[in-house]
């Protein structure tokens, strides 16, 4: 019987452990996290999401409040158009976040670096433009473009130095996305090294509509993978979305996978970013906990524990001092929520917002608990302790049993 072992992902001459740990942010795949995927010879990703935040807490960097000093004036004011960011101040947040963790890097493995289209910060094009600029220049090995179809990304690099030789990626959720993909970029003379095929079973946000249930990962990948042999096209495919153990990962692998991405019990690992008390509600999770709702301002639908603080709750929206999800007019559809409820509640001083959260915020306080679907399976993964807690997790450990597994055991750690 084959472990995810017998497999490696190939990138040229480079020969790697077929598992790469997916890009969960804001800070939940930490630079440990990843360090420690690429130290075990696979592939780790950091996020990009709220990169300035990331800094000031990693770093004792000011970003966050720099931005607010200048736009503390209008806080109290439902028009955000005036808030920007400042993008030499972005372009050193990235630099600093990828570049620090480039530098502790060690064994053979690589560090990805995830890269969300929806992040639209109030100006779309320049911000996405200096976050993959900022990537490249403080030497991610490579990018994975993610949350959207990233039609034009690939040309807002493409007079960069690294654009050939950095490995550059794409998450889809159909093929059609991916034709779209492959048609906008022809012009650049490049394919991208590989795609991240994301089914309907994944954490946070999703590809699908709430019409997700409907579909299934390994129809996606066997659709997506005979359209590229049609086309001859050698692009390494890389399954995500539930896939739980060695031998869920030994199944895809064994149908022309390249690699498997996982995440979901990546979470209630010791490296991971979450607070200590968060991880033990993922291994608490019921599956009737775990729910798939609409309240991104994104317009994605989204996987998230049902007893996340985040739900319902009406802070005031704070673009001042974030503003990731702005428009490039200045609008979030939290913000209209949020008025909307203000003057349907006046008087009342702590309103509820069921429709949509302020995500820039809940996540940033790690208040919005996005999972996988298999969430609920944590606690079979480890053991739980006298005081009923469970035992957290090493992510070598999690790592190590997703390479060696087999029969669709889980190793318990000792």
């Amino acid at each position: 019987m084959k472990s995810v072992d017998d497999f490696r992902l190939k990138f040229g001459d480079k020969e790697l452990v077929p598992i790469v740990i997916g890009g969960m942010g804001v800070d939940i795949s930490t630079a440990e996290l990843a360090l420690e995927a690429a130290r075990l010879g696979g592939v780790g990703h950091i996020s990009d999401a709220m990169v300035n935040t990331v800094a000031d807490r990693r770093f004792n960097a000011k970003f966050v409040k720099d931005k607010l000093k200048q736009y503390k004036f209008n806080v109290a004011n439902s028009d955000k158009s005036v808030v920007r960011f400042d993008l030499d101040q972005l372009a050193e947040a990235t630099r600093m976040h990828v570049g620090r963790t480039m530098e502790a890097k060690r064994g053979d493995g690589l560090i990805f670096v995830n890269c969300m289209e929806k992040l639209t910060m109030n100006s779309p094009r320049e911000t996405l433009r200096v976050r993959m600029q900022g990537a490249l220049d403080a030497g991610a090995d490579g990018i994975t473009l993610a949350a959207g179809l990233h039609l034009g990304s690939f040309a807002l690099i493409e007079d960069h130095r690294r654009f050939r030789d950095a490995k550059l990626g794409i998450i889809v959720s159909s093929l059609r996305a991916l034709q779209l993909f492959l048609r906008k970029t022809a012009r650049c003379g490049r394919l991208p090294d590989y795609v991240v095929v994301e089914g309907p079973l994944a954490g946070g946000h999703l590809g699908f509509g709430m019409d997700w249930a409907e579909y299934d990962l390994a129809t996606i990948f066997a659709e997506i993978h005979r359209h590229l042999q049609a086309e001859q096209l050698d692009i390494p495919l890389i399954p995500a979305g539930g896939i739980f153990t060695g031998s869920d990962a030994v199944s895809f692998l064994e149908q022309g996978a390249a690699a498997v991405q996982v995440a979901t019990r990546f979470t209630v690992s010791r490296e991971c970013g979450l607070p200590e008390d968060v991880k033990q509600r993922y291994f608490e999770a019921s599956e009737e906990q775990i729910e798939v709702n609409q309240i991104s301002p994104t317009g994605y639908p989204m996987r998230m524990l049902s007893n996340s603080p985040a739900i319902g709750d009406g802070i005031r929206p704070n673009c001042e001092a974030y503003g990731y999800l702005l428009d490039s007019t200045g609008n979030c559809s939290y913000i209209n929520a949020y008025n909307r409820e203000v003057a349907a509640n006046p008087g009342v001083k702590r309103i509820s917002v069921r429709d949509k959260t302020c995500l820039c915020t809940q996540m940033r306080n790690f208040d919005c608990w996005t999972c996988g679907h298999y969430t609920y399976r944590l606690k079979d993964t480890s053991r739980r302790l006298p005081d009923g807690s469970y035992q957290l997790l090493n992510a070598e450990h999690i790592f190590r049993d997703y390479q060696f597994s087999t029969d669709g055991k889980i190793l318990a750690p000792e």
